[in-house]
Protein backbone atom coordinates (compact mmCIF):
# COMPACT_ATOMS: atom_id res chain seq x y z
CA UNK A 1 0.00 0.00 0.00
CA UNK A 2 1.72 3.34 -1.47
CA UNK A 3 2.33 6.34 1.21
CA UNK A 4 2.49 9.44 0.80
CA UNK A 5 5.95 10.80 0.94
CA UNK A 6 6.92 12.80 3.99
CA UNK A 7 8.48 16.36 3.44
CA UNK A 8 9.82 18.90 5.70
CA UNK A 9 9.89 18.95 9.39
CA UNK A 10 7.12 17.99 11.42
CA UNK A 11 5.04 20.90 12.84
CA UNK A 12 6.07 22.41 16.41
CA UNK A 13 2.48 21.85 17.51
CA UNK A 14 3.24 18.06 17.35
CA UNK A 15 5.38 16.31 19.66
CA UNK A 16 5.84 13.62 22.30
CA UNK A 17 5.15 14.02 25.49
CA UNK A 18 5.95 11.74 27.94
CA UNK A 19 3.08 11.75 30.64
CA UNK A 20 1.45 8.41 30.83
CA UNK A 21 3.40 7.05 27.84
CA UNK A 22 1.13 8.81 25.51
CA UNK A 23 2.44 10.01 21.93
CA UNK A 24 0.42 13.36 22.15
CA UNK A 25 0.49 15.83 19.23
CA UNK A 26 0.10 19.60 20.53
CA UNK A 27 -1.65 18.75 24.34
CA UNK A 28 0.44 21.27 26.07
CA UNK A 29 0.01 24.11 23.77
CA UNK A 30 -3.65 23.15 23.90
CA UNK A 31 -3.43 23.16 27.69
CA UNK A 32 -1.81 27.10 27.62
CA UNK A 33 -4.70 28.73 28.06
CA UNK A 34 -3.19 31.96 27.19
CA UNK A 35 -2.54 31.26 23.89
CA UNK A 36 -5.29 31.74 21.33
CA UNK A 37 -6.23 28.57 19.66
CA UNK A 38 -7.18 31.08 16.29
CA UNK A 39 -3.22 31.69 16.49
CA UNK A 40 -2.26 28.00 16.82
CA UNK A 41 -4.37 27.38 14.43
CA UNK A 42 -3.28 29.61 11.69
CA UNK A 43 0.01 29.35 12.45
CA UNK A 44 -0.14 25.76 11.59
CA UNK A 45 -1.86 26.56 8.38
CA UNK A 46 0.29 28.44 7.40
CA UNK A 47 3.17 25.68 7.37
CA UNK A 48 0.02 23.24 5.52
CA UNK A 49 -0.04 26.14 2.42
CA UNK A 50 3.72 26.53 2.45
CA UNK A 51 3.79 22.88 1.94
CA UNK A 52 0.94 22.79 -0.38
CA UNK A 53 2.18 23.59 -4.19
CA UNK A 54 -1.16 23.01 -5.70
CA UNK A 55 -4.70 23.55 -5.11
CA UNK A 56 -6.28 21.50 -7.88
CA UNK A 57 -8.02 18.19 -7.90
CA UNK A 58 -7.34 15.14 -9.96
CA UNK A 59 -7.89 11.86 -9.94
CA UNK A 60 -6.75 9.15 -7.87
CA UNK A 61 -3.67 7.60 -8.88
CA UNK A 62 -3.33 5.29 -5.47
CA UNK A 63 -2.09 2.10 -6.26
CA UNK A 64 0.53 3.50 -8.62
CA UNK A 65 3.94 5.17 -7.62
CA UNK A 66 2.77 8.63 -8.73
CA UNK A 67 2.06 11.31 -6.40
CA UNK A 68 -1.30 11.00 -4.36
CA UNK A 69 -4.37 12.91 -5.62
CA UNK A 70 -4.96 16.47 -4.72
CA UNK A 71 -8.93 16.26 -3.02
CA UNK A 72 -11.47 18.38 -1.45
CA UNK A 73 -13.78 16.39 1.35
CA UNK A 74 -16.80 18.26 2.48
CA UNK A 75 -18.92 17.33 5.42
CA UNK A 76 -22.73 17.91 5.73
CA UNK A 77 -22.46 21.24 7.49
CA UNK A 78 -20.22 22.58 5.09
CA UNK A 79 -16.87 22.12 6.72
CA UNK A 80 -13.98 21.60 4.07
CA UNK A 81 -11.58 18.83 5.17
CA UNK A 82 -9.03 20.96 2.89
CA UNK A 83 -6.79 19.71 0.31
CA UNK A 84 -5.36 16.31 0.77
CA UNK A 85 -2.06 16.44 -1.17
CA UNK A 86 1.69 14.42 -0.61
CA UNK A 87 2.88 17.76 0.39
CA UNK A 88 0.76 17.61 4.06
CA UNK A 89 3.77 15.61 4.47
CA UNK A 90 2.56 13.40 7.07
CA UNK A 91 -0.49 11.84 5.90
CA UNK A 92 -0.75 8.70 4.15
CA UNK A 93 -3.48 8.49 1.59
CA UNK A 94 -5.12 5.25 2.74
CA UNK A 95 -6.07 7.06 5.97
CA UNK A 96 -7.62 10.36 4.54
CA UNK A 97 -10.81 10.72 3.06
CA UNK A 98 -10.80 10.40 -0.76
CA UNK A 99 -12.99 10.84 -3.43
CA UNK A 100 -11.75 9.74 -6.59
CA UNK A 101 -13.15 9.28 -10.35
CA UNK A 102 -14.68 6.38 -10.15
CA UNK A 103 -17.12 7.87 -7.74
CA UNK A 104 -19.93 9.63 -8.85
CA UNK A 105 -20.18 12.70 -7.78
CA UNK A 106 -23.52 12.50 -5.94
CA UNK A 107 -21.86 10.13 -4.05
CA UNK A 108 -19.23 12.72 -2.90
CA UNK A 109 -19.61 14.85 0.17
CA UNK A 110 -20.96 18.35 -0.97
CA UNK A 111 -18.72 21.75 -0.76
CA UNK A 112 -20.09 24.68 0.10
CA UNK A 113 -19.86 27.09 2.50
CA UNK A 114 -22.56 28.00 5.22
CA UNK A 115 -25.24 29.86 3.84
CA UNK A 116 -28.72 32.27 4.92
CA UNK A 117 -30.37 29.98 2.81
CA UNK A 118 -31.27 26.04 2.91
CA UNK A 119 -29.39 24.39 0.22
CA UNK A 120 -31.11 22.00 -2.70
CA UNK A 121 -29.89 18.71 -0.74
CA UNK A 122 -31.46 20.00 2.50
CA UNK A 123 -28.45 20.61 4.78
CA UNK A 124 -29.47 22.68 7.75
CA UNK A 125 -28.87 27.37 6.61
CA UNK A 126 -26.00 29.37 8.97
CA UNK A 127 -28.66 30.52 11.08
CA UNK A 128 -29.55 27.22 11.68
CA UNK A 129 -26.08 26.63 12.65
CA UNK A 130 -25.91 29.82 14.93
CA UNK A 131 -28.86 28.41 16.96
CA UNK A 132 -27.06 25.28 17.86
CA UNK A 133 -24.30 27.15 19.13
CA UNK A 134 -26.88 29.57 20.70
CA UNK A 135 -28.29 26.76 22.74
CA UNK A 136 -25.12 25.52 23.84
CA UNK A 137 -24.16 28.90 25.69
CA UNK A 138 -25.73 28.24 28.89
CA UNK A 139 -23.96 25.05 29.58
CA UNK A 140 -20.92 26.08 28.67
CA UNK A 141 -21.37 29.36 31.08
CA UNK A 142 -22.79 27.36 33.78
CA UNK A 143 -19.37 24.81 33.70
CA UNK A 144 -17.14 27.89 33.73
CA UNK A 145 -19.17 29.38 36.75
CA UNK A 146 -17.94 25.98 38.45
CA UNK A 147 -14.32 25.69 37.36
CA UNK A 148 -12.40 25.26 40.46
CA UNK A 149 -9.05 25.84 38.11
CA UNK A 150 -10.68 29.51 38.06
CA UNK A 151 -9.91 31.18 41.33
CA UNK A 152 -13.23 31.52 43.62
CA UNK A 153 -13.56 35.21 43.19
CA UNK A 154 -12.80 35.34 39.67
CA UNK A 155 -15.33 32.44 38.35
CA UNK A 156 -18.73 34.28 37.80
CA UNK A 157 -16.82 37.34 36.24
CA UNK A 158 -14.81 35.40 33.25
CA UNK A 159 -17.87 33.51 32.76
CA UNK A 160 -19.72 36.04 32.31
CA UNK A 161 -17.33 37.49 30.04
CA UNK A 162 -16.95 34.58 28.31
CA UNK A 163 -20.71 34.51 27.41
CA UNK A 164 -20.36 38.22 26.55
CA UNK A 165 -18.08 37.50 23.73
CA UNK A 166 -19.30 34.31 22.67
CA UNK A 167 -22.63 35.77 22.39
CA UNK A 168 -21.76 38.87 20.62
CA UNK A 169 -19.32 37.36 17.74
CA UNK A 170 -22.49 35.23 17.09
CA UNK A 171 -24.77 37.98 16.64
CA UNK A 172 -22.11 39.71 14.76
CA UNK A 173 -21.57 36.78 12.15
CA UNK A 174 -25.68 36.37 11.99
CA UNK A 175 -25.85 39.79 10.86
CA UNK A 176 -22.83 39.09 8.42
CA UNK A 177 -21.69 35.77 7.72
CA UNK A 178 -18.64 36.83 5.73
CA UNK A 179 -17.27 39.52 8.33
CA UNK A 180 -13.87 38.78 10.20
CA UNK A 181 -13.66 38.83 14.30
CA UNK A 182 -10.47 40.40 15.41
CA UNK A 183 -8.70 37.84 17.64
CA UNK A 184 -10.53 34.97 15.79
CA UNK A 185 -10.20 32.85 12.05
CA UNK A 186 -13.69 32.44 11.20
CA UNK A 187 -13.65 32.73 7.90
CA UNK A 188 -14.89 30.71 5.68
CA UNK A 189 -17.59 29.95 8.22
CA UNK A 190 -18.04 26.60 9.48
CA UNK A 191 -18.64 24.18 11.81
CA UNK A 192 -14.94 23.95 12.45
CA UNK A 193 -14.66 27.64 13.08
CA UNK A 194 -17.73 28.62 15.15
CA UNK A 195 -16.47 25.48 17.56
CA UNK A 196 -12.72 26.89 17.38
CA UNK A 197 -14.81 30.72 17.82
CA UNK A 198 -16.36 29.26 20.99
CA UNK A 199 -13.30 27.71 22.57
CA UNK A 200 -10.80 30.88 21.56
CA UNK A 201 -13.75 32.99 24.11
CA UNK A 202 -13.04 30.76 26.75
CA UNK A 203 -8.74 30.62 26.54
CA UNK A 204 -9.68 34.31 26.61
CA UNK A 205 -11.62 34.28 29.73
CA UNK A 206 -8.77 32.04 31.07
CA UNK A 207 -10.60 28.64 31.19
CA UNK A 208 -9.12 25.80 29.60
CA UNK A 209 -11.00 22.50 30.85
CA UNK A 210 -14.38 24.14 31.95
CA UNK A 211 -15.70 20.26 31.83
CA UNK A 212 -12.76 18.50 33.71
CA UNK A 213 -14.95 17.65 36.64
CA UNK A 214 -17.37 16.44 35.17
CA UNK A 215 -15.04 13.94 32.88
CA UNK A 216 -13.14 13.09 35.88
CA UNK A 217 -16.48 11.73 37.92
CA UNK A 218 -17.82 10.13 34.84
CA UNK A 219 -15.20 8.29 33.93
CA UNK A 220 -14.82 6.84 37.83
CA UNK A 221 -18.89 6.20 37.56
CA UNK A 222 -17.74 4.17 34.18
CA UNK A 223 -15.13 2.00 35.21
CA UNK A 224 -17.14 0.48 38.36
CA UNK A 225 -20.06 -0.50 35.88
CA UNK A 226 -17.16 -1.51 33.25
CA UNK A 227 -16.92 -5.62 34.74
CA UNK A 228 -20.46 -6.15 34.85
CA UNK A 229 -20.70 -4.74 31.11
CA UNK A 230 -18.07 -7.16 29.75
CA UNK A 231 -19.41 -10.23 31.82
CA UNK A 232 -22.72 -9.67 29.73
CA UNK A 233 -21.23 -9.24 26.48
CA UNK A 234 -19.10 -12.22 27.18
CA UNK A 235 -22.44 -14.18 28.49
CA UNK A 236 -23.48 -13.91 24.46
CA UNK A 237 -22.60 -16.64 22.58
CA UNK A 238 -23.56 -15.57 19.25
CA UNK A 239 -20.61 -13.42 17.90
CA UNK A 240 -23.06 -11.53 15.32
CA UNK A 241 -25.00 -10.53 18.56
CA UNK A 242 -22.89 -9.52 20.57
CA UNK A 243 -21.31 -7.39 18.26
CA UNK A 244 -24.85 -6.14 17.88
CA UNK A 245 -25.45 -5.76 21.80
CA UNK A 246 -21.52 -3.68 21.83
CA UNK A 247 -22.48 -1.05 18.86
CA UNK A 248 -25.80 -0.41 20.92
CA UNK A 249 -23.52 0.31 23.94
CA UNK A 250 -21.55 2.97 21.20
CA UNK A 251 -24.94 5.00 20.65
CA UNK A 252 -25.82 4.26 24.93
CA UNK A 253 -22.67 6.16 25.57
CA UNK A 254 -22.83 8.69 23.23
CA UNK A 255 -25.62 10.40 24.63
CA UNK A 256 -23.35 11.78 27.15
CA UNK A 257 -22.29 14.83 25.15
CA UNK A 258 -22.47 18.43 27.16
CA UNK A 259 -21.92 20.21 23.60
CA UNK A 260 -25.31 19.48 22.74
CA UNK A 261 -28.14 21.64 24.41
CA UNK A 262 -30.79 18.40 24.12
CA UNK A 263 -28.18 16.05 25.86
CA UNK A 264 -26.70 18.76 28.60
CA UNK A 265 -30.17 18.81 29.72
CA UNK A 266 -30.55 15.29 30.09
CA UNK A 267 -27.16 14.94 31.95
CA UNK A 268 -28.19 17.82 34.22
CA UNK A 269 -31.43 16.04 35.09
CA UNK A 270 -30.06 13.18 36.22
CA UNK A 271 -30.35 11.39 32.52
CA UNK A 272 -30.57 7.74 32.35
CA UNK A 273 -28.97 4.44 33.59
CA UNK A 274 -26.51 2.85 30.49
CA UNK A 275 -28.69 0.02 30.63
CA UNK A 276 -32.10 1.73 30.05
CA UNK A 277 -30.86 4.10 27.35
CA UNK A 278 -29.70 1.60 25.61
CA UNK A 279 -32.65 -0.94 26.32
CA UNK A 280 -34.78 2.51 24.74
CA UNK A 281 -32.61 3.45 21.84
CA UNK A 282 -35.04 4.22 19.07
CA UNK A 283 -36.46 1.96 17.15
CA UNK A 284 -34.98 1.03 13.51
CA UNK A 285 -34.64 2.09 10.96
CA UNK A 286 -31.93 4.43 12.26
CA UNK A 287 -31.50 7.61 10.51
CA UNK A 288 -28.85 6.09 9.03
CA UNK A 289 -28.41 2.03 9.08
CA UNK A 290 -26.09 0.10 7.97
CA UNK A 291 -25.60 -2.14 10.95
CA UNK A 292 -27.02 -5.39 8.98
CA UNK A 293 -23.98 -4.73 6.48
CA UNK A 294 -21.22 -4.22 9.33
CA UNK A 295 -22.43 -7.15 11.00
CA UNK A 296 -22.83 -9.30 8.08
CA UNK A 297 -19.05 -7.64 6.76
CA UNK A 298 -17.50 -9.07 10.42
CA UNK A 299 -19.39 -12.22 10.39
CA UNK A 300 -17.98 -13.21 6.80
CA UNK A 301 -14.09 -12.28 7.16
CA UNK A 302 -12.05 -11.92 7.36
CA UNK A 303 -11.53 -10.32 10.33
CA UNK A 304 -9.90 -6.89 10.11
CA UNK A 305 -5.95 -6.50 10.64
CA UNK A 306 -5.60 -3.36 12.08
CA UNK A 307 -8.43 -0.47 13.12
CA UNK A 308 -7.83 3.17 13.83
CA UNK A 309 -10.95 4.30 16.33
CA UNK A 310 -11.37 8.25 16.58
CA UNK A 311 -13.12 8.14 20.16
CA UNK A 312 -15.38 10.55 21.59
CA UNK A 313 -16.34 11.95 25.10
CA UNK A 314 -15.15 10.55 28.11
CA UNK A 315 -17.75 8.78 30.51
CA UNK A 316 -19.60 5.95 29.32
CA UNK A 317 -19.01 6.76 25.81
CA UNK A 318 -15.52 5.89 25.57
CA UNK A 319 -15.61 3.49 28.48
CA UNK A 320 -19.09 1.63 28.19
CA UNK A 321 -19.47 2.53 24.62
CA UNK A 322 -16.04 2.25 22.61
CA UNK A 323 -14.10 0.21 24.97
CA UNK A 324 -16.22 -3.27 24.87
CA UNK A 325 -16.30 -2.21 20.77
CA UNK A 326 -12.79 -2.50 20.19
CA UNK A 327 -12.33 -5.61 22.96
CA UNK A 328 -14.90 -7.25 20.53
CA UNK A 329 -12.49 -6.36 17.43
CA UNK A 330 -9.94 -7.19 19.82
CA UNK A 331 -10.87 -10.97 20.31
CA UNK A 332 -11.26 -11.42 16.86
CA UNK A 333 -7.40 -10.73 16.30
CA UNK A 334 -8.06 -7.11 15.21
CA UNK A 335 -4.91 -4.62 16.16
CA UNK A 336 -6.59 -1.38 17.58
CA UNK A 337 -5.90 2.02 17.84
CA UNK A 338 -7.91 4.55 19.79
CA UNK A 339 -7.32 8.12 18.68
CA UNK A 340 -7.94 10.49 20.86
CA UNK A 341 -8.30 14.63 21.32
CA UNK A 342 -4.42 16.22 21.78
CA UNK A 343 -5.89 18.78 23.85
CA UNK A 344 -9.44 19.51 26.05
CA UNK A 345 -12.46 20.35 24.23
CA UNK A 346 -16.31 20.30 25.88
CA UNK A 347 -16.09 16.83 27.47
CA UNK A 348 -13.99 14.98 25.11
CA UNK A 349 -11.24 12.87 26.57
CA UNK A 350 -7.83 13.53 25.47
CA UNK A 351 -5.06 10.80 25.05
CA UNK A 352 -3.74 11.94 28.19
CA UNK A 353 -7.03 11.17 30.22
CA UNK A 354 -8.13 7.97 28.10
CA UNK A 355 -4.54 6.12 29.05
CA UNK A 356 -4.84 5.57 33.03
CA UNK A 357 -8.60 4.94 32.12
CA UNK A 358 -7.46 2.44 29.91
CA UNK A 359 -5.27 1.22 32.52
CA UNK A 360 -7.93 0.78 34.89
CA UNK A 361 -10.33 -0.89 32.71
CA UNK A 362 -7.85 -3.77 31.69
CA UNK A 363 -7.55 -4.69 35.81
CA UNK A 364 -9.12 -8.13 35.97
CA UNK A 365 -9.83 -8.37 32.06
CA UNK A 366 -7.60 -10.67 30.81
CA UNK A 367 -8.93 -9.62 26.82
CA UNK A 368 -7.54 -5.57 27.51
CA UNK A 369 -4.62 -7.08 29.43
CA UNK A 370 -3.32 -9.35 26.90
CA UNK A 371 -3.78 -6.66 24.03
CA UNK A 372 -2.05 -3.59 26.09
CA UNK A 373 0.79 -5.99 27.10
CA UNK A 374 1.02 -6.94 23.42
CA UNK A 375 1.02 -3.39 21.79
CA UNK A 376 -2.35 -4.51 20.12
CA UNK A 377 -4.42 -1.88 21.83
CA UNK A 378 -2.74 1.70 22.12
CA UNK A 379 -3.56 5.27 22.91
CA UNK A 380 -2.52 7.77 20.56
CA UNK A 381 -2.85 11.57 20.57
CA UNK A 382 -4.84 12.46 16.81
CA UNK A 383 -3.57 15.78 16.89
CA UNK A 384 -6.93 17.62 17.34
CA UNK A 385 -8.21 20.06 19.90
CA UNK A 386 -11.43 20.45 18.56
CA UNK A 387 -14.92 18.42 19.14
CA UNK A 388 -15.03 18.07 15.57
CA UNK A 389 -11.82 17.02 13.55
CA UNK A 390 -10.27 17.76 10.22
CA UNK A 391 -8.41 14.42 9.12
CA UNK A 392 -6.04 16.67 7.59
CA UNK A 393 -4.73 17.55 10.25
CA UNK A 394 -3.96 14.45 11.98
CA UNK A 395 -0.70 14.24 13.86
CA UNK A 396 2.03 12.88 11.96
CA UNK A 397 2.69 9.95 14.80
CA UNK A 398 -0.67 9.16 14.54
CA UNK A 399 -0.39 8.84 10.26
CA UNK A 400 2.80 6.88 10.98
CA UNK A 401 1.00 4.58 13.23
CA UNK A 402 -1.98 3.70 10.55
CA UNK A 403 0.38 1.85 8.08
CA UNK A 404 -1.75 -1.54 7.89
CA UNK A 405 -4.75 0.16 9.07
CA UNK A 406 -7.89 -1.61 7.31
CA UNK A 407 -10.46 -0.18 9.39
CA UNK A 408 -11.22 3.61 10.03
CA UNK A 409 -13.75 4.48 12.76
CA UNK A 410 -15.13 7.88 13.55
CA UNK A 411 -17.37 7.90 16.28
CA UNK A 412 -19.64 10.83 17.70
CA UNK A 413 -21.84 13.53 16.48
CA UNK A 414 -18.69 15.74 15.59
CA UNK A 415 -16.38 13.63 14.04
CA UNK A 416 -18.54 10.89 12.40
CA UNK A 417 -22.03 13.04 11.65
CA UNK A 418 -21.39 16.64 11.37
CA UNK A 419 -17.82 16.77 9.95
CA UNK A 420 -16.87 13.03 8.06
CA UNK A 421 -20.59 11.52 7.35
CA UNK A 422 -19.94 11.34 3.28
CA UNK A 423 -16.03 11.57 3.97
CA UNK A 424 -15.29 8.50 1.55
CA UNK A 425 -11.68 6.27 2.48
CA UNK A 426 -9.50 3.89 0.69
CA UNK A 427 -10.31 1.21 3.35
CA UNK A 428 -13.29 0.20 4.90
CA UNK A 429 -15.04 2.80 7.16
CA UNK A 430 -17.33 2.86 10.30
CA UNK A 431 -19.41 6.39 11.27
CA UNK A 432 -21.24 5.90 14.78
CA UNK A 433 -23.17 8.31 16.32
CA UNK A 434 -26.01 9.60 18.31
CA UNK A 435 -28.26 12.60 16.69
CA UNK A 436 -28.71 15.60 19.87
CA UNK A 437 -29.48 18.25 17.54
CA UNK A 438 -32.45 19.05 16.21
CA UNK A 439 -31.49 20.32 13.46
CA UNK A 440 -28.94 17.18 12.79
CA UNK A 441 -32.13 15.07 12.73
CA UNK A 442 -34.05 17.55 10.39
CA UNK A 443 -30.79 17.06 7.77
CA UNK A 444 -30.85 13.75 7.67
CA UNK A 445 -34.75 12.98 8.23
CA UNK A 446 -34.35 11.50 11.47
CA UNK A 447 -35.12 12.21 14.83
CA UNK A 448 -34.00 13.51 18.03
CA UNK A 449 -31.51 10.91 19.56
CA UNK A 450 -31.29 8.94 16.26
CA UNK A 451 -28.90 6.65 15.79
CA UNK A 452 -26.34 6.58 12.87
CA UNK A 453 -24.25 3.73 11.56
CA UNK A 454 -22.74 4.12 8.26
CA UNK A 455 -20.27 1.35 6.71
CA UNK A 456 -18.95 2.09 3.91
CA UNK A 457 -16.34 -0.63 1.76
CA UNK A 458 -12.87 0.64 0.82
CA UNK A 459 -13.07 3.15 -2.60
CA UNK A 460 -10.80 1.66 -5.24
Amino acid sequence: MPRVQRRGKTPTRERRTAACGVTDAGSQQARGGSRCLAVREQAYSAQQRQRTPSRTSVPSTRGTSAAAPSTIVEDVMGFSNSLLTNAAAFVQDYILPAVTASVPISAAPNIHALSNSRSSDGLPDLQSWLQVFRHSLPTFHAHAAQDVNMPDGTRKVQADAFAAEFEGALASLSADPTMELAGHQVQPLNCKTLCALRDNCLSNAGFTDVFLSVKVKENADSLLLLPALLLELDAVTDGRARLELALRGVFSGNIFDLGAAASAELYEAGGGSFADTRAQLLSRPWAVDHLDAFLGRCEAGPAYAKAVMFVDNAGPDVVLGMLPFARELLKQGTKVILAANSGPSINDITAQELQPVLLQASVGDAVLQGALHTGALSVMASGNLLPVIDLLRVSSELAAACVGVDLVVLEGMGRAIETNLNALFSVDSLKLGMIKHPEVAACLGGRLYDCVIKFDRAQA
